[in-house]
């Protein structure tokens, strides 16, 4: 029997497989270029290295953002043992239960505005677990988050920037910030995530810890790190690799000229958006601040809006779905399509707002 079978798996391990053939094209290649062009691997280590050095030295791990992150983290968590989630579910109930869905699904939103994208995803995750909401309510809360800023300095940052335009700020806080929580739930549930249930209060267990308030500073802070070096800093790594690998090939440009061009049509101040899609929202909004006074100010509406979302790109690619597949009940691929979806979400709303909210604004 053994005889009769080994013939077989010989005769199948010399079939070439597609990684085979690929796996020897990349090593003739190298050679190639090791012998025509020996300088062009280092010019890609080096355009990759100068995409990536800059995002997670510069930003994560030496300026206040990396620092940001773990405080966020200490904080949400203090939050959290404090009751605050419970309030939040008290005050949601009666609206989702109309709208027959989980309530959890706005906690995840609620963090991100008050702390950080990752430390909400951290935070949250579990809490919906807890709160048995479905895969497809799990989706909305990923959705919903994206439409809320990534940060608190992000969204005062914003304001500075509105107020140098002249622009009144209360309606667009409003409209853009925290109508989103309560409408982009109720359009999800009736279109692309329709499992959904009607929840009480009776049937949701309690959500406030009850760990010593010394150890969950302590776990909080150790936890916080660990999302930064473990989890954020690959993430980013890993999307800015591509970028350089891009732009070493000639066509990150035209990406970007294709993007700005959009932007603009899309009532977004193209330089801003740039930023807020891939590096820093918080760097966006405080270099729209600076710009001449005689931009059109529903370019500077749009750009509000855009940049206290869940971006930049890295986070939407990287963080989100690593943070969540490791804390919720959903896998990478189905986090990474609820993040798009709240992103396309995210552009209309800056579209519409841009248009047509800027002439009652200014």
């Amino acid at each position: 029997m053994e005889k009769s079978q080994a013939p077989n798996q010989k005769t199948t391990r010399s079939k070439w497989q597609l990684f085979e053939v690929i796996g020897i094209s990349l090593v003739f290649g190298s050679l190639f270029l090791l012998l025509f062009a020996p300088n062009s691997l280092s010019e890609l280590f080096n355009t990759i290295i100068k995409e990536v050095k800059p995002i997670v030295v510069d930003i994560f791990l030496t300026s206040e953002v990396g620092i940001a992150i773990i405080v966020s983290v200490i904080v949400g968590r203090l939050l959290e043992r404090l009751g605050f989630t419970d309030g939040l579910i008290r005050i949601f109930v009666p609206i989702m239960k109309w709208f027959k869905i989980n309530p959890s699904v706005i906690i995840p939103s609620v963090y991100n505005i008050l702390g950080d994208i990752n430390a909400a995803g951290k935070i949250s995750g579990p809490i919906l677990v807890k709160a048995k909401a479905t895969k497809a309510e799990q989706k909305i809360a990923v959705a919903t988050m994206i439409q809320s800023p990534q940060s608190f300095a992000t969204f005062v940052l914003g304001l500075i920037a509105l107020t140098a335009f002249n622009i009144t700020a209360f309606p667009l806080v409003i409209l853009s910030i925290f109508v989103p929580i309560i409408v982009v739930p109720f359009i999800l549930s009736r279109t692309i995530y329709r499992d959904t249930k009607k929840v009480d209060l009776e049937d949701l267990p309690r959500f406030t810890p009850n760990t010593r308030f010394l150890q969950t500073i302590f776990s909080s802070a150790k936890e916080g790190a660990e999302l930064l070096f473990l989890i954020i800093i690959p993430a980013v790594a890993a999307v800015f690799f591509f970028i350089g690998a891009l732009k070493f090939m000639g066509v990150w440009s035209l990406i970007e000229s294709s993007l700005s061009s959009m932007l603009t049509y899309l009532s977004i101040e193209p330089s801003t958006g740039i930023v807020s899609i891939l590096a820093a929202p918080t760097l966006a909004v405080a270099q729209l601040a600076d710009l001449a006074s005689t931009i059109d100010p529903r370019l500077v509406v749009g750009s509000f809006v855009l940049a206290n979302s869940g971006l930049p790109l890295s986070v939407i690619f990287g963080q989100v779905p690593v943070t969540w597949a490791e804390s919720s009940g959903l896998i990478e691929r189905e986090v990474f399509g609820a993040a798009i979806i709240g992103m396309v979400l995210r552009f209309i709303t800056a579209c519409v707002l841009g248009y047509f909210l800027t002439p009652f604004l200014v």
